[in-house]
């Protein structure tokens, strides 16, 4: 896998392309964890019974691995006790959902949690496992800081991301710092072994968030990337179902157009749907062939996802030179991929 050594992983990740054209203004991200806010909205309702209690937790300067850790400790749970719906940064302000196999009788103990970056907020029960995935949306409330452009000069661009939406792309913070994560999955690749399921996945995610976002850059360039082209695999809105015809019909169109589906490109695996669209991935991404073999002798399954992300609810306040964003995405969608349409952003977390 020579290919794989010498690839330019730094190329990949950061060199795509824009939707609306590279921004010239330019902000700073991430001063105090405060100016990022990140709110988790659940995709269901509690049943109100069960064995396991849902809880909210704010958290500052800790990741979600971190918060695992302490609620295991405190309340002596194995790890396959505690469920979680999204991993969230550390470098921001998060209120997320918890599950944790918790007899009601227990619950008090909660209190115990001493961490002055974790705060304990709504608990329901619940009959079961918080799953990767279970939220409707994440809500974000984002200040940008020294902006360098005007009102005026940002207006047209944030009407037209608030209409069209962004990329879908992963964002940075999914490779790790300095490419990390794909250092490590070359190194699995190679025959290297890591202990821990969880990370062998991480790391295994940040190979395929890579293909996805080179197979999108291409999109993007096309200008095909919120478009149906004939042999696309489309996903339902905030769903996992997907499904491809080879024809594109008014109805396709029209539901293109209102974002009730989008288009896809691939979270690279073993197996593939027979459409022109995927042979075309193929060709894409045969420079990177050793990468799409490694995923799929890892045992990885194909799966889609969108290539658009819809910004719902996208509102603006200006403050002097700050700029404070308000907007919502579907799980698994990234905010660093909707600001880098907007604005040259340099993150000091």
């Amino acid at each position: 896998m020579d290919t794989v050594s010498t690839f330019s992983t730094e190329a990949a990740v950061f060199n795509l392309a824009y939707a609306w054209g590279q921004p010239a203004a330019q902000a700073v991200i991430r001063a105090t964890p405060e100016d990022f806010v990140v709110d988790e909205q659940l995709s269901f309702t509690p049943t109100g019974s069960g064995e396991h209690l849902l809880v909210q937790i704010e958290k500052r300067h800790t990741n979600t691995d971190w918060v695992i850790r302490q609620l295991a400790k405190l309340l002596s749970l194995s790890k396959v006790d505690i469920g979680y719906a999204g991993l969230k940064d550390r470098h921001a302000l998060t209120r997320q959902w918890f599950s944790l196999r918790l007899p009601q009788d227990r619950e008090d103990q909660l209190q115990g949690m001493e961490d002055p970056n974790i705060h304990i907020g709504e608990t329901h029960r619940h009959s079961r496992k918080l799953r990767p995935g279970a939220l409707k949306a994440n809500c974000f409330r984002i200040s940008l800081r020294d902006v360098t452009a005007t009102p005026d000069t940002l207006q047209a661009r944030l009407e037209v991301i608030a209409k069209e939406g962004v990329p879908n792309y992963f964002g940075e913070q999914r490779f790790g710092i300095k490419n990390r994560n794909l250092d490590k999955a070359v190194a699995l690749f190679k025959g290297g072994q890591v202990k821990s399921r969880h990370q062998r996945g991480l790391y295994f995610s940040a190979a395929r968030s890579m293909l996805f976002n080179t197979i999108l850059s291409h999109r993007v360039k096309s200008g095909t990337w919120n478009r149906a082209q004939v042999g696309d695999v489309f996903i339902l809105d905030g769903r996992r179902n997907v499904f491809y015809q080879d024809d594109i019909d008014s109805t396709i169109l029209e539901r293109i157009t209102n974002q009730a589906i989008h288009p896809t490109g691939p979270l690279w695996g073993r197996g593939s749907l027979p459409t022109s669209i995927v042979s075309w991935e193929r060709q894409v991404l045969e420079p990177l062939s050793d990468w799409c073999t490694g995923l799929e002798a890892a045992g990885l399954e194909s799966a889609r996802r969108a290539l658009r992300c819809p910004v719902r609810n996208l509102a603006w306040e200006w403050m002097g030179q700050q700029l404070i964003l308000q907007f919502e995405l579907t799980a698994g969608s990234y905010a660093t991929s909707v600001l880098r349409e907007l604005i040259d952003y340099r993150d000091v977390s």
